[in-house]
């Protein structure tokens, strides 16, 4: 007969400790904040300005600094949202996880607080994003009665006209307007003065376009149809410097190609920019509503189209 092992008594039955990941989880926290710290460390100085704009552009008009605030702290409570909503996820997680396979968390079926704070809360958030959005929105909004610069911004398939209509800081000979025209592959600049209040007049001859200036922090349709239906807008820059624009609405295959400049100058260069479109030709009894027909195909050296070179 072979040896009968005895049974073990059930005071020798020794469990093994679960060992718990207390020190694993410190370990990943601390090389995730190192990674961190030499991400942002090694960021250019461009960079960790675009972190602290929240990848939002420098205001480059008193109406964009309203839209940069509103932006800025909307990010501000998103981000608060967001890291209440996780922490207390993970706080759950974490409080009422099963600690042993014979353990069941209490079941909480109904919690009538709770319920009511998670249905008056986003009503609150909403309430407060409405005020805040309508306050900016009156503000950008507000059109001063005789502006000092009106533009007549014509965006056509595929490129922009800008008419610089006389009245306030534009004398031209007999109220004739000034015109800047682009081409395909060749965009137009703007040139707008700073510390004046600037009117945009928004008309297009054939689709709906978008024009927008990201230093502006806004854009707005341009849409076709009778020029009193026109939209408009007035920014009153406050920077000078160099910025890019372009189209935000989809107008066709050559989308893409609706870019322009904008720069914003003193006083003195403004004036020498119109006497140079004057020098140059670029005077029309009227606004240019149709401009230069830019159609080209990628790969061909001549326009599809040819100018018009009149108003419209």
């Amino acid at each position: 007969m072979g040896r009968q092992v005895p049974a073990a008594s059930a005071a020798t039955v020794r469990r093994t400790p679960r060992r718990t990941p207390g020190l694993a989880r410190r370990a990943g926290v601390v090389l995730a904040s190192a990674v961190l710290l030499i991400t942002l460390t090694g960021c250019s100085e461009k960079t960790r300005h675009e972190w602290a704009n929240l990848a939002m552009p420098d205001p480059a008009t008193a109406q964009g600094e309203h839209i940069f605030l509103l932006w800025r702290w909307a990010w501000v409570a998103a981000l608060a949202t967001g890291a209440l909503v996780w922490g207390l996820i993970f706080y759950a997680c974490w409080r009422y996880h099963r600690r042993s396979d014979d353990e069941v968390p209490v079941q909480t079926r109904y919690n009538l607080p709770l319920e009511i704070f998670y249905t008056i809360a986003p009503i609150i958030m909403v309430v407060v994003f409405f005020v805040h959005t309508e306050r900016t929105q009156n503000l950008i909004r507000e059109d001063v009665p005789n502006p000092d610069v009106t533009i007549y911004v014509v965006g056509q398939q595929w490129t922009w006209t800008f008419n610089y209509l006389p009245g306030g800081e534009i004398n031209t000979p007999n109220n004739q307007v000034l015109y800047s025209v682009g081409q395909a592959g060749n965009p137009p600049t703007l040139v707008i003065p700073v510390d004046k209040n600037v009117e945009f007049k928004l008309h297009s001859p054939d689709v709906i376009h978008d024009f927008g200036v990201p230093g502006f922090l806004e854009k707005m349709d341009v849409i076709p149809g009778p020029k009193e239906d026109d939209n408009h807008f007035q920014v009153k820059p406050v920077v000078e410097g160099t910025y890019r624009g372009k189209c935000y609405e989809l107008c066709g295959v050559y989308h893409s190609r609706m870019l322009f400049n904008v720069k914003i100058v003193s006083d003195a260069d403004f004036q020498t920019y119109l006497r140079t479109l004057e020098a140059q030709g670029n005077v029309a009894n009227q606004p240019l509503l149709g401009g230069i027909t830019s159609q080209t195909q990628s790969g061909l050296a001549h326009p599809l189209g040819t100018p018009d070179g009149g108003s419209q």
